[in-house]
């Protein structure tokens, strides 16, 4: 009894600094967001970036690279729309760089024999295998690139013609290595996951890659939507695949070898957002995962380094951020029901003096960024206030599947990935609310599924015993909670019963090499790809 007594003494105490300390933590990241808006809002009454326009003889070569795999819905619309760039033809390359192994070939194919027709300098890019996947593509297609600086642009997005006019002159500048535009969405409206996502990323687009480039913090390329210089690549090391995140990867080798990026948020590129929770999550644990791969691969040179104290500091928070899934995944399973029940007989007010400044760092901090980041960008700042518990929702509900991620990335797990789909179709149909149907391949791992299923019922239940036991305080954030896991879970029994085909780890990592179309006479990488088969 006496080792009982003595643990019933010191759980509530360990319970309770469990749960606060995880709290303090996540208010770290949300107090730095904040400390982004205070210090650093002074950036945007800055006039934007308008270098002079070049004359027409000063055009350089430029290569479009557009990296595809499967994409039998867009890929015809994605050619169609690159055509239209408005730049020299005589100095304007285009590289399909195309690793499908369906249909996608034979439509990209056909609408290449079209363009050519026409006069646009169009090639088929195909390799005699996938290694490295995105990554690889982009490497083998560089043997064969003419231009002195590389666009990049995923299957999905649809760069305005003017987009190279208004992106190369930045480059008039020979320290500037790379410029991202920032992404629109086609679909923004589709849904209610549709506006989430969007309301997600605009805080990303609009507020933090702004800030981040103006205050000489590193930030990166976004994979697509953006322009790179040819040299920048080539001494950083070029693309290499042992990270999820190739994009994210380069753009941290290239700015610790000097290079400059520049961010054009008044240059948009409309794209389409995953429009099911399945995309949705696949998409969210591949961009966990290469975050965390990339912090264990440049955080220690960078830390080494003699960059500045805030360059550093920024890049720990910038690439570590994910490890708040974990943070909140623990609190969930382990501190947080737990916590209520044992403060039901103490007095609000005694919390009140830590409860209100955690909720303000660790949860209303992010809020405010998304709604700032809305407000930039002349949006209804009340219409996306009404959808910001469903927004928290659902960042709190990719706890289970984004921790996962994580853990993979930590223990340097590797894991088969699908490529997030695209529905296609004109922009009135992508946007509207029964968009072109597809049926697709999503790795699922089920103990995922249950294990959110399970903690929305949970606390669907802890919801039930603090009604009737009056502890008003607490619904909001068990709400929450429960509402997050709750989606999730229903969304993916839902899949189960679709015709949406769910592909096992096992079978993600056994991925046929897709039959030898189209091949390019290029000598072997020299790189030693070591990641796992993926799709991008």
């Amino acid at each position: 009894m006496g080792v009982v007594d003595a643990l019933s003494a010191v759980l509530p105490g360990l319970i309770l600094g469990g749960h606060y300390a995880l709290l303090i933590l996540l208010s770290l990241y949300g107090a730095h967001r904040l400390y982004h808006l205070a210090v650093w809002r002074h950036v945007f009454r800055e006039a934007p970036m308008s270098p002079d326009a070049m004359a027409l003889d000063q055009w350089p070569m430029v290569t479009v690279q557009l990296p595809v795999f499967n994409e039998k819905f867009v890929v015809a619309r994605l050619l169609d729309q690159v055509s239209k760039l408005d730049y020299p033809a005589d100095r304007l390359q285009i590289q399909l760089v195309d690793d499908s192994d369906d249909e996608s070939t034979g439509i990209a194919a056909q609408a290449i024999e079209e363009l050519r027709l026409h006069g646009v300098a169009i090639e088929h890019v195909r390799r005699p295998d996938r290694t490295g996947f995105k990554a690889g593509g982009l490497d083998y297609a560089m043997r064969s690139a003419t231009g002195e600086f590389i666009a990049i642009f995923d299957a999905d997005f649809m760069p305005q013609p003017d987009f190279l006019k208004r992106t190369i002159p930045v480059f008039t500048d020979t320290e500037i290595g790379m410029v991202q535009a920032r992404w629109t969405y086609l679909n923004r409206e589709q849904s209610l996951l549709t506006r989430v996502e969007a309301l997600m990323l605009d805080a990303h687009f609009a507020v933090e890659q702004m800030i981040r480039s103006r205050s000489g913090a590193y930030f990166n390329f976004n994979g697509t939507g953006g322009v790179w210089r040819r040299t920048a690549i080539e001494d950083a090391g070029g693309w290499q695949a042992d990270t999820l995140t190739e994009d994210m990867d380069l753009s941290y080798r290239a700015q610790m070898r000097g290079w400059r990026f520049a961010y054009r948020g008044d240059v948009e590129c409309p794209s389409e957002l995953p429009s099911d929770v399945a995309a949705f999550k696949t998409q969210q644990h591949r961009w966990a995962k290469g975050a965390v791969q990339v912090m264990k691969k440049v955080l220690p040179p960078l830390w080494r380094s003699k960059a500045s104290l805030h360059i550093k500091v920024e890049a720990t928070f910038h690439l570590s951020g994910n490890i708040c899934y974990i943070l909140m995944l623990i609190d969930s399973l382990f501190f947080l029901m737990p916590s209520v029940y044992l403060r039901e007989d103490s007095y609000a007010s005694a919390w009140l003096w830590l409860d209100i400044p955690i909720l303000i760092f660790a949860s209303l901090s992010h809020g405010i960024y998304y709604l700032y980041a809305q407000r930039r960008l002349g949006h209804e700042v009340l219409r996306q206030m009404v959808i910001m518990p469903v927004v928290f929702a659902a960042s709190i509900g990719l706890g289970v599947n984004n921790s996962r991620a994580v853990i993979e990335a930590i223990v340097g797990h590797e894991t088969g990935f699908v490529r997030t789909p695209k529905v296609g179709g004109t922009v009135s149909e992508v946007g509207s609310s029964k968009p072109q149907a597809a049926t697709y391949q999503a790795l699922r791992f089920i103990w995922v599924d249950r294990l959110e299923l399970l903690l929305g019922l949970l606390f669907t239940l802890f919801i039930g015993w603090s009604l009737a036991r009056g502890q008003w305080l607490a619904l909001p954030f068990l709400s929450v909670f429960a509402l997050g896991y709750l989606s999730y879970g229903f969304a993916s029994m839902r899949l189960d019963r679709s015709k949406q085909k769910p592909l096992t780890l096992q079978k993600a990592r056994i991925l046929e090499e897709p039959p030898l179309i189209e091949a390019r006479d290029a000598p072997k990488h020299s790189q030693d790809h070591t990641v796992s088969e993926r799709v991008f």
